[in-house]
């Protein structure tokens, strides 16, 4: 039986390597989109079996469009296939309703692998992932942003808004030295190993943050 996969990506090598890959199977009938939106609207022309989405995308934030191809199609196998393997990143991913997560750092075996599993209605996690986040443990209370104190919740807005440390010092009428501190502490309770890894995080989780103030469950 053919199996149509929908794969969302704006790389366009990545793309192609994807494909070339996934085209070695002859069941296999390969979609591509290059941004969200695009991606959106070929899953509702076309309603794939399975979709290979990134979470880097040019038009938007990739848990967003996520979360919205779940809204018009709860029953979508989605596929997260990033370059970001932090344990924050796949629990936001698995908690939007990926059913899976690979990083763009595992062996590209794993990629025909994972696609398999999601069509046989399993779950699947990348090696390089697998031992970070236990699936059927994930409960609202390993939530990552539980317990950040509203100070770190504000650095967090200000840096998904494009801010450096030095604009947040003046924002919040910091010194460097102390918006750095709660840089790094932020890195420390999130598990993430760099500055770049933060600032994504905060631009993934904003749409979250704000629905969590405006419900007035700011934590």
């Amino acid at each position: 039986m053919q199996a149509a996969i929908l794969l969302i990506d704006d790389h366009p090598i990545v793309r192609d390597g994807c494909r070339r890959l996934l085209e070695t199977r002859p069941d296999f009938t390969i979609l591509e989109a290059g941004t969200g939106t695009e991606g959106l609207a070929m899953n509702r022309r076309h309603g794939p079996d399975l979709i290979i989405l990134d979470l880097n995308l040019p038009d938007g934030n990739g848990l967003e469009f996520l979360r919205r191809l779940h809204g018009e199609t709860p029953s979508a196998r989605v596929l997260v296939f990033s370059m970001y393997e932090e344990a924050a990143f796949v629990a936001r991913a698995l908690e939007a309703g990926a059913r899976g997560y690979l990083t763009k750092h595992d062996d590209p075996e794993a990629l025909l692998a994972a696609v398999d599993a999601l069509l046989r209605g399993e779950r699947y996690l990348g090696h390089r992932v697998a031992q970070k986040l236990a699936l059927l443990s994930l409960q609202p209370a390993d939530d990552p942003l539980r317990g950040l104190t509203a100070r770190e919740l504000d650095v967090l807005d200000l840096l998904g808004s494009g801010a450096g440390l030095a604009d947040i010092a003046a924002a919040l009428g910091l010194s460097y030295r102390s918006a750095a501190h709660i840089a790094a502490q932020l890195r420390t309770k999130l598990a993430l190993r760099s500055q770049a890894a933060l600032v994504k995080f905060a631009v993934e989780t904003a749409p979250e943050r704000r629905a969590r103030r405006n419900d007035g469950q700011r934590e």
